[in-house]
C-alpha cells in the first residue's frame, strides 16, 4: 500500500500519522515544501521517499511530484495532510489520479458554510438565521429583522482571522467598503457556549470512536481579543449533542476520516445550533487530548483503519483533558517551573505552539488531565493567574 502524507511537517505533532503508517507496513511517501533535513527525525525514518516542491500552491509542481512517485512506487492508495487548508488541493489530486477519498465533487458541502447550513436544515437541526449578502442594502434588510450584532464570515474559509462581529450601521458600511473579494455569509449572533462532536469513521462510514469538547471561548473572540483560551473533553456527552453529532455524521456521508462538528448551546434556551463541519481532526494538540482522555493512540488507530486492520481498542472516555494556553504578552503569577512542581501529577503534556497558530492557540500550552473537573479548573486558573 502506497500512502502520501501531504505537507507532513505541519502541524508539528502530525508526523505521528506517517510514523504509525510505516510501523504497520505501509509504504509512506511525502510531498512537501520543507527541506528534507528540517523534517522531524521520525518523519524522515517513516518515508520511503520524500518529494520537495517549491510551492504547494502550484498544482503543476504537485503533478510532477505525483507522476514521479507513481513511476517509482506504483498506484497511490491514499493522500492526506489532516489539515483543512489543503482539503481542496488534496481533492484535486484524488480526482485527477483516481485516489480513494474526497473528490472535487465533494468540496462544496464541506467547505461552503452556506451549503452546510442547507444540509443541517434538511436533517432538522437548528441553524443561525443568515445568508450571503453582497451589498449594504441587502444586509441591512436582513439586520432590520434580526437586529445587531451580526457575524460576517467567509462562506469558504479557514479559522477566524477574516470573521467580523458587526455592531451597528457604521461598522456595516465599513465592512462593505473594505470587504475582501470573497462571498461572505451574514448570520444572527448566537449568545452561547461552543461544543464540538469529534471522532473518526472507518471506510464504511461507521464511527471508530467519538467524543466531545467544550470551549471556554470561541476562536473568533480569542483571535480578535488576543485573549487566553482553554477547552476540555467531556466524560459524558449530552444526549442532544450526541444525537445532533450522529445525525450530522450520517448526513455528510463521511468515510475514512476524522471529523470535528461545532455547535452553539444557546444561553437563553439551551437549544443546540449547528455551526459548521470540519472534515479533519480538531486543530492544535487536540489529537493528544484524545489520547490522554481515553488512554489510546489515535494516530495508530487512523493508520490501522487506513490499512484495513480491525481495531480492538477500548475508546472509553476516562478523563477530562483540558488544553490551556499562555501568551507571552502577559505576566504570570506562576513560572513554568513552579507550575510543573505544583501540578506535576495533573500536567501530562506541555509544549511550545508554532508562531503561526499563536494568535488562536497561545505561545505555550499545557494539557491537564483529571477525572475531577474542579481539579482541572484549579490548574487552569493557576496557569492563567496574572501578577
Amino acid at each position: 500500500m502506497n500512502y502520501i502524507c501531504f505537507s507532513p511537517n505541519f502541524p508539528p505533532n502530525y508526523f505521528r500519522f506517517a510514523v504509525s503508517l510505516r510501523k504497520l507496513g505501509v509504504n509512506v511517501l511525502g510531498i512537501g515544501d520543507a527541506p528534507y533535513d528540517t523534517l522531524h527525525p521520525e518523519l524522515r525514518w517513516a518515508f520511503t521517499e520524500y518529494y520537495k516542491v517549491d510551492d504547494l500552491h502550484r498544482f503543476n509542481q504537485l503533478e510532477q511530484a505525483m507522476d514521479h512517485l507513481i513511476r517509482n512506487h506504483g498506484i497511490i492508495d491514499g493522500i492526506d495532510s489532516h489539515n483543512e487548508y489543503w482539503l481542496e488541493t488534496e481533492a484535486r489530486l484524488r480526482t485527477k489520479y483516481q485516489i480513494e477519498g474526497l473528490k472535487n465533487r465533494d468540496m462544496a458541502k464541506i467547505r461552503k458554510k452556506s451549503e452546510m447550513k442547507k444540509i443541517f436544515q434538511k436533517v432538522g437541526l437548528n441553524v443561525a438565521i443568515g445568508n450571503i449578502f453582497r451589498s449594504f442594502s441587502a444586509a441591512k434588510k436582513f439586520i432590520d429583522k434580526t437586529g445587531y450584532p451580526i457575524i460576517a464570515k467567509p462562506d469558504t474559509g479557514v479559522g477566524a482571522a477574516d470573521t467580523f462581529k458587526i455592531k451597528d450601521d457604521n461598522e456595516l458600511r465599513e465592512f462593505f467598503s473594505n470587504k475582501p473579494d470573497l462571498d461572505y455569509i451574514h448570520e444572527e449572533f448566537i449568545h452561547g457556549d461552543i461544543f464540538s462532536f469529534d471522532g473518526m469513521v472507518d471506510k464504511s462510514g461507521n464511527p471508530v470512536f467519538y467524543t466531545a469538547l467544550k470551549n471556554q471561548k470561541g476562536v473568533m473572540d480569542v483571535v480578535h481579543e488576543n485573549a487566553h483560551t482553554y477547552y476540555f473533553t467531556l466524560l459524558e456527552i449530552p444526549d442532544d449533542l450526541l444525537e445532533a453529532g450522529l445525525r450530522t455524521l450520517k448526513s455528510f456521508e463521511l468515510k475514512g476520516r476524522f471529523f470535528h462538528f461545532e455547535f452553539f448551546r444557546e444561553h437563553n434556551t439551551s437549544r443546540l445550533v449547528a455551526l459548521e463541519v470540519n472534515i479533519r481532526p480538531p486543530g492544535g494538540f487536540t489529537t493528544e487530548m484524545f489520547n490522554y482522555s481515553m488512554d489510546v493512540d489515535v494516530y495508530h488507530e487512523w493508520a490501522a483503519m487506513v490499512s484495513g486492520q480491525k481495531s480492538e481498542t477500548d475508546f472509553t472516555r476516562k478523563y477530562h483533558v483540558c488544553f490551556v494556553s499562555r501568551k507571552w504578552k502577559y505576566h504570570y503569577r506562576y513560572s513554568h517551573e513552579e507550575l510543573m512542581e505544583k501540578f506535576a501529577r495533573l500536567i501530562v503534556f506541555h509544549q511550545h505552539v508554532e508562531d503561526v497558530l499563536s494568535r488562536a492557540m497561545g505561545n505555550y500550552c499545557y494539557l491537564i488531565r483529571s477525572k475531577n473537573l474542579d481539579e482541572v479548573f484549579e490548574v487552569q486558573s493557576a496557569i492563567h493567574q496574572l501578577n
